[in-house]
């Protein structure tokens, strides 16, 4: 998106696999570029079956002004390529990633972009592949957003379906190195000036993979964001609460966790670590731990990244290698 002028051309995004969370950093600029007069072409596989492309994703690119188009059956459609056409020539991506939360986000995969000039002197063009594809034979259709009982629509899974199960890799543990703004409202005196505000956890800009669908929108402010509810377990304050997980779309471009049940506890101290594991698709446990403690010693090991300049850090661990560190089994507390 950055070798890519807002409103000028066509943006192009080609997937076997496709969610909410794969194209929500991008949903914003999406809206800009139709505005602006850009175009968006999307092709992306479908089926009854599998859980290939969701209805959400779907949903949201038509009304950020996108042209979707869904090939039944993941085995005529297994490519992953984006690019877009400007006055100046072709850019097209070639990589392994879907347009997945863990596919733009998580994964380990390869891309290799080829600018406009290596595709210029190759013959590549964009409308001409798609074209060619939409000539194939395949079982193609088009979902409208004025007609959601169309045959096409029964092509997509929905990812807020009671019956999405987690699947076992993404059973995961957050490792994360709390900083000053995470912490000092939990220490906070009620009624005080540093009790201000809104109680959260910052977050890296890389979660997109570890939370449901922020399919809700803000109703307040200029700004967009993209939210999702998910439950909580305190484990530290023996309580559940339902919380919500904020992507700022266009502001710092991170996510924020809302922790409120911690405010006026004194639970965590500024360089404490926090554990969140995902127990189910919407289910999570959060334990604390103080930076001497040997706990949070071994985990620190797995925080590898860093976020912002002032030694904040978070890493992913398997929730079975963070129980055998902690001395914890992970889901026991929420099954209570």
């Amino acid at each position: 998106m950055r070798e890519q002028g807002i409103g000028e051309g066509t943006i192009y995004i080609v997937a076997g696999y496709a969610n909410y969370n794969g194209g929500v950093r991008f949903f914003s600029l999406f809206r800009e570029h139709v505005k602006r007069g850009g175009k968006i072409v999307a092709v992306f596989a479908g089926s009854t079956r599998q859980r290939l492309t969701s209805l959400q994703v779907v949903k949201e690119l038509l009304e950020c002004g996108a042209d979707v188009h869904i090939v039944n059956r993941k085995r005529l459609l297994h490519m992953k390529s984006y690019g877009s056409t400007t006055s100046e020539g072709d850019l097209l991506v070639v990589t392994s990633g879907n347009f997945t939360g863990p596919g733009m986000a998580q994964n380990v995969e390869v891309a290799v972009l080829l600018d406009r000039s290596t595709t210029r002197r190759m013959g590549f063009c964009w409308s001409d592949l798609v074209a060619r594809m939409m000539q194939q034979g395949w079982s193609v259709s088009q979902p409208k957003l004025d007609n959601m009982s169309a045959p096409a629509w029964q092509l997509l899974y929905d990812e807020e379906a009671s019956t999405v199960v987690l699947d076992e890799t993404d059973e995961m543990t957050m490792i994360l190195r709390l900083g000053r703004a995470d912490t000092a409202r939990i220490n906070a005196a009620p009624g005080s000036n540093a009790a201000k505000g809104t109680q959260y956890f910052w977050l890296s800009k890389d979660c997109y993979d570890f939370f449901p669908p922020l399919t809700i929108l803000n109703s307040r402010g200029v700004k967009r964001t993209y939210s999702s509810e998910i439950a909580v377990h305190f484990v530290d304050l023996g309580l559940r609460s339902t919380v919500r997980v904020t992507f700022e779309a266009e502001n710092n471009r991170d996510f924020r966790l809302g922790t409120g049940p911690l405010r006026y506890t004194g639970r965590a101290a500024e360089g404490d670590w926090a554990a969140l594991s995902r127990i189910s698709e919407t289910e999570y446990e959060l334990r604390l731990y103080a930076q001497n403690s040997s706990v949070a010693t071994t985990l620190g090991e797995h925080a590898v990244h860093l976020i912002g300049h002032q030694g904040k850090r978070y890493g992913f661990v398997a929730n079975d290698v963070f129980g055998a560190v902690a001395g914890e089994i992970v889901g026991r507390a929420s099954a209570r």
